[in-house]
């Protein structure tokens, strides 16, 4: 499935930039650029870390866009829907369930039937 570039970039900066850039300003705010630069000195997975810092406020960020106009925050993605057919034999009816089916449906049905039962009994005063 071929995507537009710019629905892909828009896509990464909502996704992975938003939280990071929300979680960094936070960071500064909170304790200076010190705060900042001791998360990103401490290994390979800083960025993972202030993604997931910042992500509660990207999402309420992408919220507030989808008010604004749905698809804004949290783009719609394009998909390939197939309709594939159910195979039927011969003589089937397509509107009724399968013999296996069949026989699952019995046994779901008695099994509510018995606990609608208990449960008047239990709900009926007297009984």
């Amino acid at each position: 499935m071929g995507s537009d570039p710019l629905d892909s970039l828009r896509l990464a900066l909502m996704q992975d930039v938003l939280p990071v850039g929300l979680a960094v300003v936070e960071r500064v705010r909170r304790g200076g650029a010190r705060d900042v630069a001791d998360v990103l000195g401490q290994g390979p997975d800083a960025l993972g870390q202030l993604r997931e810092e910042g992500e509660d406020a990207a999402r309420e960020v992408r919220e507030r866009l989808d008010r604004i106009q749905p698809g804004l925050g949290n783009p719609v993605m394009k998909v390939d829907v197939k309709d594939v057919p159910m195979p039927v034999s011969l003589g089937d009816d397509p509107t009724q369930p399968a013999g296996d089916d069949r026989a699952e449906l019995q046994l779901s049905l008695a099994r509510i039937s018995e606990r609608l039962s208990l449960l008047e009994q239990r709900l009926t005063p007297g009984s």
